[in-house]
């Protein structure tokens, strides 16, 4: 075998590494770096390699949420049709990011500072907007601002994926769960 078909072999995929670290860390968010490229099926010194640090580590685990989130967003076609049914169909395209972006939500270092991943404001923009087209087309309440409901969102993305991981909420029942509770507070009822 030539020395650059074994580079090629020994080539660590980092998505891969990051998607483990991201399973692990959220069943076990105390986890070590060991523990981290044990479960990628790696040494810790290419895991270091990689990533020189927890910090870089989470990091790139922020890249690739934000990524995903935004590749939900779009998908979601957040600006047609009614925005409770967009709600269904962004939650529906989040879900296989929920787990990570659980993680996520749990380190507080991204969210504060100036290195905060301007990432984050794409995204709350895009939801935002989101509920606020709800509210002006009369479907969301007025009284729950567009900035809270964007919050309670990521809330439940999160406690959502946490209960799957636990075993206390059935996979197929997350998109369910988490749209009728929201969308049950939010939607403008008739007044009687």
């Amino acid at each position: 075998m030539s020395h650059v078909g074994y580079r090629c072999l020994m080539a660590v995929d980092s998505e891969q590494v990051l998607r483990s670290a991201a399973a692990l860390l959220t069943r076990k968010s105390t986890a070590t770096m060991d523990e981290v490229a044990k479960a990628a099926g790696i040494s810790r010194a290419t895991l270091h390699r990689h990533f020189a640090g927890r910090d870089a580590l989470v990091r790139a685990l922020e890249s690739l949420g934000i990524a995903e989130c935004e590749a939900a967003l779009d998908a979601a076609r957040t600006e047609e049709g009614p925005a409770a049914d967009a709600v269904r169909r962004l939650v529906r395209a989040m879900e296989p990011s929920a787990a990570l972006l659980a993680l996520l939500y749990t380190e507080n270092q991204l969210f504060e500072g100036e290195e905060q991943n301007e990432g984050w404001a794409r995204i709350d923009a895009g939801l935002t907007a989101l509920f606020r087209r709800g509210q002006e087309s009369g479907e969301f309440r007025i009284d729950l601002t567009p900035a809270w409901l964007t919050e309670a969102l990521y809330g439940l993305l999160a406690s959502g994926a946490w209960a799957v991981a636990e075993g206390r909420v059935a996979r197929n029942d997350f998109t369910h769960m988490i749209v009728e509770l929201l969308l049950g507070g939010a939607l403008r009822r008739e007044e009687p």
